[in-house]
């Protein structure tokens, strides 16, 4: 890790954030005895409070037993009163052992290097050696993706299309379900930051390249690099949607939360309020072709079911 990177970094992670974000932060800190916590998303850019907040909560020793530590992270959703809103987040619970590894892409996953290359902010850390060792790993989230941009980006252009095919390319990978042109918006909402990231990461990662009069670059891959890359990129690839059904499977099951979470979605996109009873909250699962039922029956009838 190069001191600019370092300190590009570490800049970012200190940005200021919303208050009641800290307070919710921290809040999921203490219970969870936590070594640090991450918060990502949208709402980095707008603000916007009403909506799901999204923390990483990274721990001494990972959550659970070893299916937490095989498919991590441990999923959950929380709300918390905050200066008398109610705020709601999902939250996502790892070791700061797994998080450095996936990061520096010696995981096959991707979902780590690919959100952290992405804007965050650090809600709290225990102490300054975590804080150091947080940056470091989203330091070395940015130098994993800048690689693989490398070689599944353009043979030279823009900084931002070098981005935008990497995110293409892991949004595939990952399952994940995106509007058309979403890696577009992600890149275009911070242009500048992520033309200045990637010299620095590509430089930081030990990435040859060359710059344009006209503000090109243009990455110089030794041979076995990029067929190493290459290859290490489609192992991956074939890893990735096997790799995240896993995750969806065990988070049926394991999910913390997962009726309050679901009620809220449901209201929010229907106007349909589902009681939360002490079985929907238990059994998830076997509650949900009842709640289905209720929903289609409200829907169909055009108002909300009664409370039960």
């Amino acid at each position: 890790m190069t001191p600019a990177l370092r300190d590009f970094i570490a800049a970012e992670l200190g940005q200021p954030l919303p208050p009641a974000v800290r307070t919710f932060g921290q809040a999921l800190a203490r219970e969870m005895e936590a070594e640090a916590v991450l918060f990502y998303g949208s709402i980095l850019r707008t603000g916007d409070l009403s909506g799901v907040l999204d923390f990483y909560v990274l721990t001494a020793r990972p959550p659970g037993g070893l299916l937490e530590r095989l498919l991590w992270p441990r999923v959950g959703y929380r709300q918390i009163e905050v200066d008398g809103a109610e705020l709601r987040a999902k939250i996502a619970v790892l070791s700061l052992a797994a998080f450095r590894r996936a990061a520096s892409g010696q995981a096959l996953d991707t979902t780590i290097w690919a959100r952290f290359v992405q804007p965050a902010g650090l809600v709290f850390a225990r102490a300054p050696k975590v804080q150091e060792a947080v940056v470091a790993a989203v330091a070395s989230a940015a130098e994993t993706a800048a690689r693989y941009a490398a070689v599944l980006g353009p043979e030279q252009g823009l900084a931002e299309g070098y981005w935008t095919r990497l995110f293409r390319r892991t949004y595939a990978a990952e399952l994940r379900v995106e509007k058309p042109g979403r890696e577009r918006e992600i890149v275009g909402f911070h242009r500048e930051r992520y033309a200045a990231l990637l010299p620095l990461a590509w430089d930081s990662a030990g990435v040859a390249f060359r710059r344009s009069s006209s503000g090109g670059l243009a990455p110089a891959l030794e041979p076995a690099l990029r067929k190493k890359l290459r290859r290490a990129w489609r192992r991956r690839q074939r890893a990735g949607k096997p790799l995240n059904v896993a995750r969806l499977v065990k988070a049926a099951f394991t999910f913390d939360g997962a009726a309050r979470y679901a009620a809220w979605k449901i209201e929010r996109h229907t106007g349909v309020s589902v009681p939360v009873t002490r079985f929907r909250e238990r059994h998830p699962i076997l509650a949900a072709p009842g709640v289905l039922l209720r929903l289609w029956r409200a829907r169909r009838r055009g108002r909300q079911p009664e409370a039960r």
